[in-house]
């Protein structure tokens, strides 16, 4: 199989789209713990929060506008319900998230208990809620 066919085959999967917005989204979020740690001084739970705020915007507007484009809303009340019904939906996502990363800063020997490494954790399990939900609720014309 030659590489441009795969590139395209795999660049047409809105899973594989939804992985590139989520692993940018990914990068976002931990430059946002990263800022919330160290330059805002925030404790751990409430840097994961900041972080999740900034990070679930990111993604909302990336898969908004490459995974889902052909499925996003029209005008600003529709792009504000979209942007309400993804943050909601990523909230449960978020909760598995979140427990994840609580409980490997809290019990994982070191380096799993690391807030970074806790974090990369704590986004692949919720990746797989937030693709499902995305898909079924959150981006329909």
């Amino acid at each position: 199989m030659n590489l441009p066919f795969l590139l395209h085959r795999l660049s047409s999967s809105r899973l594989v789209r939804f992985g590139a917005v989520g692993g940018a989204g990914f990068f976002v979020n931990e430059a946002a713990l990263a800022i919330a740690k160290n330059l805002m001084r925030m404790g751990d739970h409430a840097a994961w929060l900041f972080g999740f705020a900034v990070a679930v915007t990111f993604t909302w507007w990336g898969n908004r506008n490459y995974t889902f484009h052909d499925k996003k809303s029209d005008g600003r009340l529709g792009m504000a319900a979209e942007w309400a019904r993804f943050v909601a939906t990523n909230g449960l996502g978020a909760v598995a998230n979140f427990a994840v990363y609580s409980l490997m800063i809290e019990f994982a020997p070191w380096p799993l208990n690391v807030p970074y490494v806790a974090l990369a954790f704590g986004v692949l399990i919720g990746l797989i809620f937030n693709f499902t939900l995305s898909k079924k609720l959150v981006f329909r014309k």
